[in-house]
């Protein structure tokens, strides 16, 4: 099923199994206002419901010098308690519903990231950034804190000590610093950060997609809970796919000496 039609994304499938979503408002440095919020949330909501043949989604955006400054502060102003709240709720929707997606996310960070979009780096799967780039959560700055997973997801991969530090100053860092505590997994020249994510998505997608799906569902719910729990929910992961088609396709693949073709079944 296609993906709806949004307002501040630009949605574009370049090949088979890939979908690419791009950050569209360029002119404010793709900053988060209420539509983009809920036209993520729609996007990532559809792909839970029906992801189709999709295996393997890019996150980035247009404009290329930021891939997102965070939340639009023009909308903000003079915004009601009760309004700030709402919108934030909106937000708050979108970001859950992304990191609930089973398919996996790759974010393409061509350009700065700021508060909400560094907290969209945070809850992709991974992510490839470019050289020159900055990172930072400033929220602190402007008298709020982050409220879109980052007080969570960032301590959970860089460490509680380090997000404390990025936290409480609100000082940017580099992408190779982001490559060293491990926001990044690679940092490349602007013009190949796209065609990084896209030959590593192309991988993702000849793999078997339930198989997928089944590894990252195990690791995101696993790491919350104690190691014992966390080694039977990967066992009861492991045994919805013995099955399925594809588990049938990839053992007489290997033994016929070919490449798999996998159907999600």
């Amino acid at each position: 099923m296609p993906l709806p039609e949004t307002e501040t994304l630009q949605l574009e499938s370049p090949e088979p199994h890939i979908q690419i979503v791009r950050l569209n408002r360029p002119e404010v440095s793709n900053a988060f206002n209420t539509q983009m919020g809920r036209d993520l949330h729609t996007v990532w909501s559809a792909l839970i419901a029906e992801p189709g043949d999709i295996r393997c989604v890019i996150l980035t955006a247009t404009g290329g010098r930021a891939f997102c400054a965070g939340g639009d502060l023009k909308e903000r102003k003079g915004m009601t308690d009760a309004a700030w709240r709402h919108q934030h709720e909106i937000f708050e929707r979108a970001f859950w519903t992304m990191l609930d997606c089973q398919i996996p996310i790759i974010a393409a960070v061509n350009g700065h990231a700021y508060a909400g979009g560094l907290e969209l780096v945070l809850a992709s799967d991974f992510a490839y950034g470019v050289t020159g780039t900055r990172f930072a959560l400033t929220e602190v700055t402007i008298g709020i804190m982050p409220g879109a997973g980052g007080t969570q997801t960032l301590p959970r991969i860089v460490g509680e000590r380090r997000a404390k530090e990025i936290i409480l100053t609100g000082k940017p860092f580099t992408a190779e610093q982001a490559l060293e505590w491990g926001i990044l997994n690679r940092v490349c020249a602007p013009e190949e950060v796209l065609p990084a994510a896209l030959e590593t998505a192309r991988v993702i997608a000849g793999n078997a997609p339930l198989s997928i799906r089944q590894a990252k569902r195990s690791m995101h719910f696993g790491l919350q809970m104690d190691l014992r729990s966390a080694l039977r929910f990967e066992v009861e992961c492991y045994n919805q796919l013995v099955g399925t088609e594809d588990r049938q396709e990839g053992i007489l693949s290997f033994n016929e000496k070919r490449k798999p073709v996998f159907k999600g079944r």
